[in-house]
């Protein structure tokens, strides 16, 4: 369920928010500049921050916060700056390492053994420097915690759950959860939460004073921008989405204002105003490919835009011939992207509240601060997004390959319904509405329209991912004929994400489990017994084999409790009495008449 690429609204918003314009003669335009790329891309605000050597160049936005209201982006309105949080995480533990608190090549496990993988070498030898630039082995994983109610606690359980694409330092892949078992590790060491120490550590010292971690504090601010969501036609607030959970990979809140310190900070080898912050060792560190991430060759429509590799929470690279520090954040209705040019000493960071707006803005910022020639970065990347738009459609008319028509589901709607369980994905819920499936995946509600067979496509409803293409939904039948597991491709490049459903046990009374009991014949000289104990438990016994314990699903049908996929089927004759007993298992249905 990977969000899709923002489409550009044929219905352009016409942005007239007063601003403050800049007076840097570098900058000049600037104002004009984003307020049409702000209608051109049909969103609402943009915020923006300049820096250079240890003085501020800019700090101001344009467009609206709120949009029904007009109420103008300023210097001091809050965005979700998203996974631009991650280099303020591992920048803690740069600051522990110089401590001697932890060592970041040593195996993670030494300072968090509950953290587990599916590969026992990448258990062994895991460090946080492999966290810190995505090589782990692990891809996003990202429906795992997106939206779910989870603890930071049980997401770290869930890990042990993922299946991995790569081995260890194989590949660089992008990984949420990595960001945030540092922050456990924090968590642990110094005996406080990861919020306490951002507070102390980072916010604090550098006078961050209207920024915070989470959008429950966020809304209570004077100054927060909304966020929005688009699509051909319209522009509309959407619900915040919180992610505290998840927080050290991306639950920062903050603006123009403080931005521009923390990238004053880096450009000053990780001091402020003379006072370390960051150690300089760990700085230097951070800004040094750790990883190649791929794709960065130089490309026919900018050639000098290349290399692509992942230092500890920055992305490194080479803009028109001079080297970039960057990272991007996105989080429902918020994309932002902060970075810095260490030889230039030149910091830029750009917030908007929806859509493509930031990095056309960041590099029109970078090419008058660096003296570059003009180019149109927001005509080029909307020219990307109608393509992709286009070709999406292309798909969707495609839709048809692979689907077998004039099918139906093999079962009543009614016995898809229940909960389905994934130890690494949580569950999945499925109901009955008006006449139709509809489920409920994490906060996600979802509408389940038929496909083929057993299949299902997954309509997602969430007004933050509309414009998502379906989810397919595959249901799975025992050899009793009974639903018993979903699947769902969530993640790309591993096995379908499986969800067992689970039994709905149903309350018998012990005067009603009494006419089971009895002796039951399946060959002769194999005796199964069925017997109650304690006030209403049913149990079933064959010599040779232990004790099982039953459980009620329906109408003369008992599951065994320890064993998924064996069942008992108990069957009556015209008069109701039980003549019979069936064992349903995977290796078939063997039965038993009664004695």
């Amino acid at each position: 369920m990977k969000k899709s690429l923002l489409i550009f609204s044929t219905v352009l918003l016409f942005i007239c928010a007063a601003a403050q314009p800049p007076t840097d003669p570098r900058l000049k335009g600037l104002d004009t500049f984003a307020l049409k790329v702000l209608k051109d891309w049909n969103a609402a605000g943009v915020t923006i921050a300049v820096v250079e050597k240890n003085k501020v160049v800019y700090t101001g936005g344009f467009g609206y916060r709120d949009l029904d209201k007009k109420l103008p982006v300023t210097e001091n309105t809050q965005f979700a700056i998203g996974s631009c949080t991650k280099a303020f995480t591992a920048s803690m533990l740069g600051m522990l390492e110089k401590e001697g608190k932890l060592e970041i090549d040593k195996p993670v496990r030494t300072y968090l053994p509950e953290l587990k993988f599916q590969n026992e070498y990448t258990n062994d030898h895991c460090t946080l420097r492999d966290m810190m630039c995505h090589r782990t082995g692990l891809p996003r994983h990202d429906l795992s915690w997106y939206a779910s109610w989870a603890s930071r606690s049980e997401l770290l359980e869930r890990i042990q759950y993922m299946e991995p694409t790569a081995e260890l330092r194989a590949r660089w892949q992008y990984n949420n959860f990595m960001f945030m078992a540092q922050g456990i590790v924090i968590e642990k060491i110094t005996g406080r939460s990861w919020e306490e120490n951002m507070k102390q550590r980072i916010l604090k010292p550098l006078g961050m004073d209207n920024t915070n971690l989470s959008t429950n504090d966020m809304e209570k601010m004077t100054d927060h921008s909304l966020a929005f969501a688009t699509n051909e036609t319209s522009i509309k607030a959407i619900p915040y989405r919180n992610i505290d959970a998840m927080g050290p990979a991306g639950s920062i809140n903050s603006c123009a204002k403080d931005m521009a310190k923390w990238l004053i900070t880096w450009i000053n080898n990780g001091k402020y105003e003379g006072k370390e912050i960051i150690p300089a060792a760990y700085r230097n560190d951070a800004i040094t490919i750790q990883m190649a991430m791929g794709g960065g060759a130089p490309g026919a429509e900018n050639p000098d835009v290349h290399i692509s590799g992942y230092g500890l929470g920055w992305m490194l690279s080479s803009y028109r011939g001079h080297y970039r520090v960057e990272h991007g954040g996105g989080i429902d209705g918020f994309i932002t992207t902060t970075g810095f040019f260490p030889s230039d000493s030149i910091g830029i960071f750009v917030s908007s509240n929806q859509g493509g707006v930031s990095s056309s803005i960041r590099n029109f910022i970078a090419d008058r601060m660096l003296k570059l020639s003009y180019r149109n970065w927001s005509k080029m990347q909307l020219d990307g997004v109608m393509k992709a738009r286009d070709a999406a459609k292309a798909v969707k008319k495609n839709d048809s390959i692979g689907h077998k028509f004039n099918t139906k589901p093999s079962q009543e709607l009614k016995n898809y319904t229940g909960i389905y369980k994934s130890p690494g994905y949580g569950s999945i819920e499925i109901s009955m509405k008006e006449g139709g499936l509809v489920s409920k995946f994490n906060a996600i509600d979802i509408r389940l329209d038929h496909f083929h067979y057993d299949q299902f496509n997954a309509v997602i409803l969430d007004p933050a991912l509309q414009g998502q293409d379906p989810i397919r939904f595959t249901f799975h039948i025992d050899v009793s004929g009974d639903i018993t597991k979903l699947t769902v491709p969530f993640e790309g490049g591993v096995k379908d994400i499986e969800f067992v459903k689970e039994t709905k046990a149903i309350a018998v009374k012990k005067s009603e489990l009494e006419k089971y009991v009895g002796e039951y014949e399946l060959q002769p000289g194999a005796i199964a017994k069925f017997y109650i104990k304690g006030e209403n438990t049913l149990y079933a016994f064959i010599e040779g084999q232990p004790e099982f314990e039953l459980v009620a699903t329906d109408k003369n049908k008992f599951e065994l409790k320890v064993m998924k996929g064996y069942s008992v089927q108990f069957e009556e004759n015209a008069k109701g009495e039980i003549v019979a007993a069936s064992f349903v298992q995977p290796n078939g249905t063997f039965k038993a008449k009664r004695k």
